[in-house]
């Protein structure tokens, strides 16, 4: 019989060091996006969560990619036809 304690392993996720919080690392900022109804924009919209995991200068890339897609959202309403723009009967008298 001995009188030493018998060794117990120690699981591998214990025996690493907890990870020390590092205010520089990205972390996503939860921002809330309202669906507009509008699939383009929208889904330009969820784009925007792209930059909660990457680092500060790779914001820009994404912040830029959906600018453009916005900007070209809305240049495209502008060549869309609208309603027919009602007229004067050509004899009806002037209002």
């Amino acid at each position: 019989m001995s009188d030493s304690v018998p060794e117990t392993e120690i699981p591998v996720e214990a025996a690493e060091a907890p990870e020390a919080y590092d205010p520089a690392a990205p972390a996503p900022l939860n921002v809330p996006r309202t669906p507009t109804g509008n699939a383009e924009v929208d889904a330009q919209l969820e784009r925007l969560a792209d930059a909660d995991h990457l680092a500060t200068d790779g914001h820009l890339e994404v912040y830029e990619d959906v600018h453009r897609g916005l900007r070209d959202a809305l240049t495209a309403l502008d060549g869309r036809p609208g309603p027919p723009v009602p007229t004067r009967h050509p004899t009806a008298a002037p209002g």
